[in-house]
């Protein structure tokens, strides 16, 4: 909000500001204003855009890079204008992916919690070397590249799948593209960098889970959706692969960015994975440093 308080001020636009998310029960909300600005798990889809158009709504602004919540279709139909921020800070993303892959080998939450009560033994924290293993970049885009760069600097063989592959820059890299069976058979770490599409609606599957190393983890900043959860669930426990940091849930809409912590949770398998020792969770977070926040205000106001 600050963020954009500064930048609209500067550009001569007004926005206010809504609490509630955008969907069938707070459209009309959007009543006398040319735009709206919309988040992650805000919900445009073709009876939302219709009832936009019918506000007088001219165009919807994405303050993130994907768009896989908004009916393009639908919006081009109702000759709505869709926005959105395709570079803010990839960095922000992809060093939170490290954060949560480093996190995850050493087992950083766990010893946080004993040294906080004063227990300093450090049986059951033995962690492994990310030097000279595997790492899959699966999309590699700004997010993707930058993680890449990540990985390699702890001296980590990178190896990469994309629909387009950018292959100039996985030559001045010493990157190599493979398909999808590769990637998962040879990763030791599986970072997920992609949009939501058809074709990735849960990429991570159980078929290709099985494919993977028993100590694979899966690094996923992207979409929840990529991954299917319940297949998750079921690999982790049945030891198919090694653990998973997630920052990203596909039923994330109605859990993330709000408190719960005074409800029991109602969400079977996201209580399930936040119990297991080798997950960690953070509420689509990545994104969120200050740099980042300027870049995403700036973008979307101009």
């Amino acid at each position: 909000k600050a963020s954009f308080e500064k930048i609209a001020e500067q550009n001569g636009v007004q926005i206010k500001f809504l609490e509630t998310k955008l969907n069938q029960d707070t459209v009309e909300l959007a009543k006398g204003f040319d735009g709206v600005c919309i988040f992650v798990n805000d919900t445009a889809n073709a009876q939302i855009i219709d009832k936009l158009h019918e506000l007088g709504v001219k165009f919807i602004a994405l303050r993130c890079a994907g768009f896989n919540n908004v009916d393009l279709a639908a919006a081009e139909k109702a000759g709505i204008q869709v926005v959105r921020v395709p570079a803010y800070s990839p960095h922000a993303v992809a060093e939170h992916g490290a954060a949560l892959l480093l996190s995850l080998t050493r087992h950083i939450p766990q010893a946080y919690l004993r040294t906080k009560t004063v227990n300093f033994n450090i049986e059951g924290l033995t962690g492994r070397d990310l030097f000279g293993l595997t790492a899959g970049v699966f999309g590699t885009g700004k997010i993707g590249q930058c993680m890449a760069d990540i990985l390699k600097g702890f001296g980590m063989k990178v190896i990469c799948y994309d629909p387009f592959p950018n292959e100039k820059w996985a030559k001045e890299k010493g990157f190599s593209y493979v398909d999808i069976d590769t990637i998962f058979k040879e990763s030791d770490v599986l970072s997920f960098h992609c949009p939501l599409t058809d074709e990735t609606y849960h990429i991570v599957n159980h078929d290709n889970m099985k494919k993977m190393k028993s100590d694979a983890v899966i690094i996923n900043t992207g979409r929840g959706a990529l991954i299917d959860t319940k297949a998750l669930v079921h690999a982790l426990k049945h030891k198919h692969i090694g653990g998973a940091a997630l920052d990203v849930y596909e039923e994330e809409s109605d859990i993330f960015f709000e408190d719960n912590s005074g409800h029991i949770m109602e969400d079977d398998t996201l209580a399930r994975l936040i119990s297991m020792p080798n997950v960690i969770v953070t509420s689509h977070q990545a994104f969120l440093t200050e740099e980042a926040l300027e870049n995403i205000a700036e973008t979307t106001v101009n």
